[in-house]
C-alpha cells in the first residue's frame, strides 16, 4: 500500500514522516508522486480544506494511473492523505484560523507573523490567552471512500516567542503542562502530544485494515 501525502510543504512532511515511523508507514510527498498541483482551498473549515486537497490529489493519481500503464498498479493501492492544520486563538475570534498560513499576505515570515499576533494580545492576561492548533485529515482511499477525523492541541499565545524545534506559530504557543513553547520541546516528545500526531493516530485506527 502507498500512502502519498498532499503537501509541498517540507517541514509538514518531515512532521508527517517522524510520526508516520511509529506506525512503520512510509508517505512520499505529491512531488515524489510526480503530481504537480495548485489547488484551491476553498473550504470554510479545516474538515472541508482537508477533503478538498485529499479529492484533489486523489482524482490526479486516478488520471496518472489512466495515462500510465506501467503506474496503474501501483497507483491502484494509493491512499491519499490530506491535512489542513492552523492556529485558533479565542481572543481574536479564532483567528488567524483556516487563513493560517495565509494569514497577513502570502510569503509573509512566521516571524513577522507570530509578533503580529503577540502585539495583538498585549495585556491580555493568561486566562484569556487560549488557543489551540487544529489538524483536520482527509484520507481518500483505493475505492474513492473519504474519511475524516479532527483533532487539537490546546494551550496559550505566549509573552514572546521561544524556541528552535518547531515551525510556524510553535515559538508562540506556550503549553502549560510542560511550561514551554511547543517549538522547545523535542520533536517526539511533541509528537506525542501535536494535534498532527493526534490526527495521524485516529485516521491509522480506521485504516488499519488497509495498512
Amino acid at each position: 500500500m502507498q500512502i502519498i501525502f498532499a503537501t509541498a510543504n517540507r517541514n509538514k512532511l518531515r512532521e508527517i514522516e517522524d510520526i508516520l515511523r511509529e506506525f512503520d508507514v512510509k508517505a512520499i510527498s505529491m512531488k515524489d508522486a510526480g503530481i504537480d498541483l495548485d489547488i484551491e482551498e476553498n473550504g470554510t473549515t479545516f474538515l472541508e480544506n482537508a477533503a478538498i486537497k485529499a479529492q484533489a490529489v486523489a482524482a490526479a493519481v486516478a488520471a496518472k494511473s489512466s495515462a500510465e500503464p506501467t503506474a496503474a498498479s501501483a497507483m491502484s493501492e494509493t491512499i491519499v492523505l490530506a491535512d489542513d492544520s492552523g492556529l485558533e486563538i479565542d481572543y481574536l475570534n479564532k483567528e488567524p484560523g483556516i487563513y493560517s498560513s495565509r494569514y497577513m499576505g502570502e510569503g509573509t515570515s512566521y516571524h513577522i507573523k507570530n509578533q503580529n499576533l503577540i502585539d495583538r494580545l498585549a495585556g491580555v492576561p493568561d486566562e484569556q490567552r487560549t488557543a489551540r492548533f487544529v489538524c483536520a485529515m482527509a484520507a481518500v482511499l483505493p475505492d474513492g471512500q473519504l474519511i475524516t477525523v479532527r483533532e487539537c492541541m490546546e494551550g496559550r499565545i505566549a509573552y514572546e516567542a521561544k524556541g528552535t524545534n518547531g515551525f510556524g506559530y510553535d515559538p508562540i504557543f506556550f503549553l502549560p503542562d510542560y511550561g514551554q513553547t511547543s517549538s522547545e520541546l523535542p520533536a517526539q516528545e511533541k509528537n506525542k502530544i501535536s494535534h498532527r500526531g493526534k490526527a495521524l493516530r485516529a485516521i491509522k485506527k480506521q485504516l488499519e485494515s488497509y495498512l
